[in-house]
């Protein structure tokens, strides 16, 4: 049995290697993608059989993983560290994602771009992994009433992640089930350990000081669950960035509510979050993550250490400047 679902594997990787082949060819970008073709052709992706997924950002990749366990081989499409809003898929990425038995994205109008990418892929099944989260809105900019995208920053949000790609993955590969099963239980337990110590930590913070501003408003389902008011200084990384007026504004709400900490994100510039910074009077706290994972060895590398690595900064953010 083992053999025949192997042998079927990869008569389907070759399947799929060749409509990968030729989605780039007829978009003239064949010779750019011989060397992805010949890699994932060479069975990267398809080793030993495995079920292969791949996923829009390296957060969703992290979490499916843990869920997929060894039964399956799980990439990014973007890679640790990236801008994920108005990401550019390479023809590298086409060949990559032709190749998978299941697709995974964040939906809520995080991976703008991924729409149109993916009506180039054929025969592959995609998951929204944020179905089911009642999503919070953007209130201002040009994206008032959208969907916040940055589900994952709330724990419980990320517990319904885990969730819906844990029945993906027995939906489309149930021979492996009870792993998938048995993984995201686990893994579930795991987000549920650090989340009561995270809200402790930041619940220490005076309730009237407990303002988290970031350059981007991407913290907003954190902010939420742990009892923050937030400000930022743009809605989200594909919008206008650091203008005098958002920078003006901020530094005013800074100023009125007595705020004594700013934040800035790891994917962008925190020049305007350090502007706010001096000219309110306030510290500056440091780098928080919410887009994307480190490399192996970096600050997150995975989805529990970007929540702790970020709360933790925070927390120490309020403590340096009460110190101060």
């Amino acid at each position: 049995m083992r053999r025949l679902q192997v042998t079927v594997r990869w008569a389907t990787h070759v399947r799929r290697a060749a409509a990968a082949i030729a989605i780039l060819a007829m978009a003239g970008l064949a010779g750019c993608g011989d060397q992805d073709s010949a890699a994932i052709a060479e069975g990267d992706g398809a080793e030993n059989g495995k079920f292969r997924v791949v996923t829009t950002f390296t957060v969703i990749q992290d979490i499916a993983q843990n869920v997929a366990g060894a039964a399956a081989v799980v990439e990014s499409i973007t890679k640790p560290g990236a801008e994920i809003h108005d990401y550019q898929p390479t023809p590298g990425d086409i060949v990559k994602t032709q190749e998978a038995d299941l697709v995974l994205w964040n939906g809520f109008n995080l991976e703008r771009w991924f729409e149109k990418f993916f009506e180039n892929i054929k025969d592959v099944p995609g998951v929204v992994v944020s179905e089911g989260i009642e999503p919070m809105g953007i209130t201002e900019g040009p994206y008032n009433g959208k969907p916040n995208p940055h589900a994952w920053m709330s724990p419980t949000s990320a517990l319904q992640y885990v969730e819906n790609i844990r029945k993906a993955l027995v939906k489309y590969d149930p021979d492996n089930a009870e792993v998938y099963d048995a993984n995201a239980a686990a893994y579930a337990d795991k987000i549920k350990a650090i989340d009561e110590p995270l809200r402790k930590r930041l619940s220490a913070i005076p309730e009237d000081k407990r303002w988290l501003v970031t350059s981007e408003g991407a913290f907003s389902y954190l902010a939420r669950d742990y009892g923050m008011r937030e400000a930022y200084l743009w809605p989200i990384n594909a919008d206008q960035q650091g203008t005098p007026q958002q920078v003006r504004h901020v530094i005013e709400l800074v100023k009125s509510n007595g705020i004594p900490v700013v934040f800035s994100e790891s994917t962008v510039s925190d020049r305007a979050a350090k502007q706010v910074a001096k000219e309110s009077g306030a510290s500056y706290g440091g780098v928080l993550y919410v887009d994307s994972l480190s490399k192996e060895g970096g600050a997150v590398p995975t989805y529990l250490d970007l929540l702790s690595v970020t709360v933790d900064t925070v927390a120490k953010g309020f403590e340096n400047a009460q110190g101060s």
